[in-house]
Formats: structure tokens, sequence, C-alpha cells
């Protein structure tokens, strides 16, 4: 599929009943996601930082992080949106250039975070930072994902209008859609669903547990995971170690998928 294409399928599935935009944090995983049968697939920056070995939040500098989304988006055939935490630079334009080289590797959209370093940015920066992302990949061609923080890092005054007030600003600077992580009450996300002005973005299995159709019946249009699947995934290989060192048996290949399996899945 061409990358445009591939940039009006990921955006036309903003315009459903809800989607599932499962993360991956390398290409295998993101294969796998695509047999399974997801039709875009999410990188996840927590995800890629822990597979290096790192923790998540800008340990990774800017030419790695993207060399790991690359090889993400090269994997699979389905649209690809990437991670790029709060765009990898001081300035509005290095932000413009994180997105441009992303657009590059042939990713189709991306997230922008309004903060960094645990506070977020004034909302007229956070704004210009978005706005020289939209720049740098037109409408059409990239789906731009504003991300705010408010409910991670607060605000002085009231969070949901905070919440809603760079919602409006970031869809006027561009954005297509809007991420707001951190949320955990159903009816505060009933209400932010209604007062964005553009699709909702949510995060499951972060904050809160509230499965995909609630989320769907409240409004959202997006559901991510996150690191979810690679924090469950790092959860099994923790408790298959620690059954190999207590006990020494291999209880933990119950249901695991076959080596021929496997080598079949992952041949081109």
């Amino acid at each position: 599929m061409p990358t445009r294409e591939k940039a009006a399928a990921l955006l036309a599935l903003h315009a459903g009943p809800g989607f599932v935009l499962p993360n991956a944090w390398d290409p295998g995983s993101a294969r796998i996601l695509e047999q399974v049968g997801f039709p875009a697939i999410a990188t996840t920056s927590a995800g890629i930082a822990w597979s290096c070995g790192v923790p998540d939040g800008g340990a990774m500098d800017r030419d790695r992080m993207l060399e790991h989304i690359g090889r993400i988006a090269a994997a699979v055939s389905v649209p690809v949106t990437a991670d790029l935490e709060a765009g990898y630079g001081a300035t509005a334009a290095d932000v413009g250039r994180t997105v441009a080289l992303a657009v590059e590797l042939g990713v189709v959209g991306a997230n922008i975070e309004d903060a960094a370093d645990g506070g977020l940015f004034g909302v007229d920066e956070a704004v210009d930072r978005i706005a020289a992302a939209r720049a740098a990949a037109p409408r059409g061609t990239f789906v731009l994902n504003a991300r705010t923080d408010t409910y991670f890092a607060g605000t002085t005054g009231d969070v949901f209008a905070e919440t809603v007030d760079r919602a409006v600003r970031n869809v006027e600077a561009g954005a297509d859609c809007v991420f707001v992580p951190g949320v955990v009450e159903e009816d505060t996300i009933r209400r932010l669903a209604a007062a964005v002005p553009g699709p909702l973005n949510v995060v499951a299995g972060l904050a809160n547990t509230i499965d995909a159709p609630t989320f769907f019946s409240l409004g959202v249009k997006r559901v991510s995971l996150g690191g979810s699947l690679a924090r469950a995934t790092l959860s099994m290989l923790e408790r298959a170690g620690r059954e190999l060192l207590d006990s020494g048996t291999l209880g933990f290949l119950d249901g695991a998928i076959g080596y021929a399996d496997l080598q079949r899945r992952f041949r081109s």
C-alpha cells in the first residue's frame, strides 16, 4: 500500500465506531500484531527503551529511536504511527525535523507530547510544536496525534478545562486527533469525548483497566495500549525465568507458539 493510502486508511479508522491500536516495540512484535489482524500498529517508546535495556522517558536519543521505528515500519504492510515522545528537541523547529525524518521512514502518523522532564510546556509553546509537526507533514499524508499530559503532570487550575483548551488549540494548529492519557474516571472520559473537537485517543492498561468496548461507548475513537503489551511480555519472561531458576520446570511453555509455526510466520 502506498504511503498516502496508508495515511488515509489510518485516518479513516478515526471516523468509525472506534478501534484498538496496539503498540509494538520491535519488528517481531509488529509482525505478530499484524498477523493477528490489527489494521494499524503504533510504536511504544517505553517498549523500545526497555528492549534496549534503558528506562522510558528520553533515555534514547532521536536517531536511535527513529532507527527502531524505521525497522518496525519496514516489517509490516499496515499503517504505522510512531510514539515520538515530545519531539526530541528544545524548539518547534526540532519537532518539525523529527516528524520529517519519521515520514522518510514510511511512518504515517505520530504522537507529540506537550510535556518534558515531568512538566507541561506552556500552552503557546505546545501549540507551536504541533503546528511545526503539521507543517512538516501536511494533512492527508500523516495522522498527527496531539498528546496532552495534563492528567499526568498536573496543572495549576482546573485540569479538565486545561485539557479541553489545549485540545481545541492543538486541533486548530493542525492535529487530527487528541490523546489524553492518565484519565481514570469513566464520566471524565465521556465529558472529554464530548468536549474535544476531534477524535479522542485514550490509553488502556496504564492508569485504568477499562476495556475497549466501554471506551467506545463513552465516545472514545482510538484506544492504544502504550507499553502494556511489552510489560505483559516482559512479565511472562520474568515468570519463566523464575520457574527455571526455582524448579527447572518448563510449565511456562504451556500454550506457547511452536518453533516451526513461528518460523513460518516470520518468512517473507
